[in-house]
Order: C-alpha cells, then sequence, then structure tokens
C-alpha cells in the first residue's frame, strides 16, 4: 500500500511535462493573439472568427487522435507490444487531418454568406485557405505525441513545444508586421506562421522517434477499429465542447467584430488555465488506464482522487487571481478601450467557470482510462446544447446581454457535466 504522495508524484511525473508543453501550445496561442491585437482590432477579429471556424471542423480529428494514448496505455496494461502502432498511428492521424483540409477547403466559399462585417471576409478566407494545408503538420505532431505518451516518454515532445513558443513569436512578427525584404502580411502572416510551426513539431518527433525506436511497418484493422470505438465519444465529446465556445464568437461576431475579439481572448484565458488540469487529466487516463488493464482497482482509485485534488486546487487558486486582478489581465492583450469594457465585466463569471472546469477535465481522465467513454459524450451534449447555448442565446442575444449572457450559460455548462460524470463514476466505484 503507497502513501498519497506516491500517487502524487507518480501523475505529477507524467502531467509537469505535459504541463510545460500545453504551456506552450496556449503561449503559441496567446503569442497570435498579442501581435494580431498589436497590428490592429481588425487584424485580431478577422483571425478570431477564422479560428473558430477552423477549430470547429479540426476538432473532431484531434478528438480521435485523443485516443491513441488511452488505447496503448490499457494494451500496455495488458501485456501487449505497442510499439507496432506507430505506423498505424500515423495513418489514422494523417488520414483525418486530409478530411479536416478539405472541409475547410469547402467551407472557404460558405464564408461571405455567414453575415461577418465585409472587411474581414477575405482575411478570413486567406487564413482559412493556409490553415487548411496545416492540418497534417498538426495531426503527425499530435499522433506521435499521443504514441509517446502511452510509453511515459513526455518531456521531449513537450520541451520541442516550448520551443516552438519562441519560434512562433519570432515569425509572427517577421510575417505580420514585416521584416527586411520581407513584407507587412497581416492575418496571412500569422497564418504562414502556424503552418511552419505545425510542420516543425511534426518532422521533429517524427525524427526523434527513428531514433530511440526500431520501428516497423505494421498492420492491424483491429487497431483502427478499437480507436474509432474509444475515439468517437472523446472526439464528438470534444467537438461539443469546442464548437458551443467557438459559435459564440462566430454569433458575436455577426454582431461586430470585435466581440469576437473578446470572447478569442475571454477563451485565451480559459484555456491558459485550462491547459494545467487537462495536462493533469492525461495523467489521470495513463495511470487509471494501466491500472484498468491490469485490474489494479485500489491504484484506480488513488490516482483517481489525487488527480482531482491536484486539478481542483491549481483551478481554485486561478479562480482567486482573476478575481483580484482582472483589469491588469485583460490590459495584457489588447490596448483597445471598447474591446477592454466588453471583456472585464465576464471576468467575474470567468473566475466561477475555472473551478468546475478543472473538476470536468479530470472526471473526464478518469472516464478515459476505464474505456468509459460514451458518458463524456453525453454529458457534454447535455451540458451545451441542451442548456448552454440555449440558455446563452436567450441571455446574450434576445435580452442583449452579449458575452455576459453566453458566458453564463457556460457556467452553467460546467456546472452540469461534473454532476453528471460524478453520478457516473460514483456507480463504477461502487461497483468495483
Amino acid at each position: 500500500m503507497q502513501k498519497p504522495i506516491y500517487y502524487i508524484k507518480e501523475l505529477l511525473k507524467i502531467a509537469f511535462p505535459i504541463i510545460l508543453g500545453n504551456i506552450g501550445f496556449i503561449l503559441i496561442g496567446i503569442g497570435d493573439v498579442i501581435v494580431a491585437g498589436r497590428h490592429s482590432t481588425d487584424t485580431f477579429a478577422a483571425i478570431s472568427l477564422a479560428a473558430a471556424i477552423v477549430n470547429c471542423i479540426m476538432t473532431l480529428a484531434i478528438g480521435l487522435t485523443a485516443s491513441i494514448s488511452p488505447l496503448l496505455s490499457n494494451y500496455n496494461g495488458e501485456g501487449k507490444p505497442i510499439k507496432r502502432y506507430f505506423y498505424p498511428s500515423i495513418r489514422f492521424a494523417l488520414a483525418l487531418a486530409g478530411v479536416s483540409c478539405l472541409l475547410i477547403l469547402l467551407f472557404v466559399p460558405v464564408i461571405p454568406h455567414i453575415g461577418f462585417e465585409q472587411k474581414l471576409v477575405k482575411p478570413i478566407q486567406d487564413y482559412m485557405l493556409i490553415s487548411a494545408f496545416s492540418t497534417f503538420g498538426g495531426g503527425l505532431h499530435h499522433s506521435l505525441k499521443e504514441f509517446l505518451q502511452a510509453f511515459e516518454i513526455v518531456l521531449f515532445p513537450n520541451l520541442v513545444t516550448i520551443f516552438s513558443v519562441f519560434l512562433n513569436l519570432a515569425l509572427n512578427i517577421i510575417f505580420v508586421f514585416g521584416w527586411g525584404i520581407i513584407p507587412s502580411m497581416g492575418v496571412i502572416g500569422l497564418a504562414v506562421s502556424s503552418f511552419i510551426v505545425r510542420y516543425f513539431m511534426g518532422f521533429v518527433l517524427l525524427i526523434y522517434c527513428h531514433r530511440i525506436m526500431e520501428l516497423r511497418n505494421y498492420h492491424e484493422k483491429g487497431y483502427y477499429k478499437a480507436l474509432f470505438k474509444i475515439g468517437i465519444p472523446i472526439a464528438m465529446a470534444i467537438l461539443v465542447e469546442f464548437v458551443a465556445f467557438n459559435i459564440v464568437a462566430i454569433l458575436m461576431g455577426r454582431i461586430a467584430g470585435v466581440y469576437a475579439a473578446g470572447q478569442n481572448i475571454l477563451i485565451t484565458l480559459v484555456n491558459m488555465t485550462f491547459m494545467i488540469p487537462f495536462a493533469i487529466s492525461n495523467g489521470i487516463a495513463v495511470k487509471v488506464g494501466f491500472a484498468n488493464g491490469s485490474n489494479n482497482f485500489y491504484d484506480l482509485k488513488k490516482y483517481s482522487l489525487t488527480g482531482v485534488g491536484l486539478s481542483l486546487t491549481f483551478m481554485t487558486i486561478c479562480s482567486l487571481v482573476y478575481l483580484a486582478f482582472p483589469k491588469f489581465i485583460v490590459s495584457i492583450f489588447t490596448p483597445d478601450q471598447k474591446l477592454y469594457q466588453i471583456v472585464l465585466p465576464v471576468m467575474i463569471i470567468l473566475a466561477g467557470y475555472q473551478i468546475f472546469d478543472g473538476l470536468q477535465i479530470s472526471l473526464s481522465g478518469i472516464c478515459k482510462g476505464i474505456k468509459q467513454t460514451k458518458i463524456i459524450l453525453l454529458a457534454n451534449f447535455i451540458a451545451y446544447w441542451c442548456v448552454s447555448i440555449p440558455l446563452g442565446c436567450y441571455l446574450g442575444l434576445h435580452l442583449k446581454m452579449y458575452l455576459t449572457g453566453f458566458w453564463t450559460g457556460l457556467l452553467s455548462s460546467s456546472i452540469i457535466l461534473c454532476v453528471i460524470m460524478i453520478l457516473k463514476l460514483r456507480k463504477y466505484y461502487v461497483k468495483g
């Protein structure tokens, strides 16, 4: 019987490098936001709307690829060799990237008919065209990051991400504002920077895997079926959540682009803190998955409770920081006073949202580890599409509370998510 500190150390051993990498990912996004905001409010609004649409399309592929790590962790716990799934994992991710690329390209001609401000239409289309072809680099990187995570190799992939923060920032400054013979490209510059960085991260991990492992080609149709079986509920759950967040930007962007920019700031703030419990959730999924595969129910419970405790502690601290320093935090992202006034009132709601968001993602990690992924989809669908979006539309559009109304709906969804998953896991633990 191990002491509680053992489970904390084991979770953080996996989570800490992932935290570094996740911080890297969010810093890449923050770099885009800050550079776009300093270039112009129109540039900021255009990438906010374009990214919202692209993210909605890419989310299904990202969610399906996220099934690689928990599935291979269970295989590892059962004693199966998992190195053989290297090439199948890449093929799976690149096929999904191809579908995402096609869908983004098909959506580009639709942009003029959505109702955005005319001055934003072409920049949005330009950003989406370049982003479509970056999906292959992103898919390669994500699949290899998930593959290595199943071996608990998390330090190097996340160091690559940290390095990419600085690469992305440098490229943003060069391509957005211009440097030497390179002209100022604005929105297109942001898209080109992301394109280069995604392929860089993918190919670096590909080279790394070939250096540390002897890898052979392998085919197993059952592996793809298992990925879909576990991954579809995960992917649909992520899709439901991502679309809910990004639909707010799209709906508000039809009123004025500045509201989409405001939603982008709020999402960025959420992502800044969410990346820590998300990393802990990944650690939970791996450790719980191994314990589940080896029928070690005692460790399964301990890792579950420890992970939830770590996530809640961190998010409570973040919530207090948002309540204490809202003006300073918002001022980091924009000098635009109108944008500042739109975002500031939502910070109180955002502070409450943090705590429940940390709880729900750690509970989701437990569900992934025990392969109970359907409940994640069901909970997300009920919380976001049966409650959050209808409530947000009523408050935000009908009562003209705008972003405050929509975030009231999002807060309610996070509470409902927690309640549903707690009830499901309580039944599982009682049975165990």
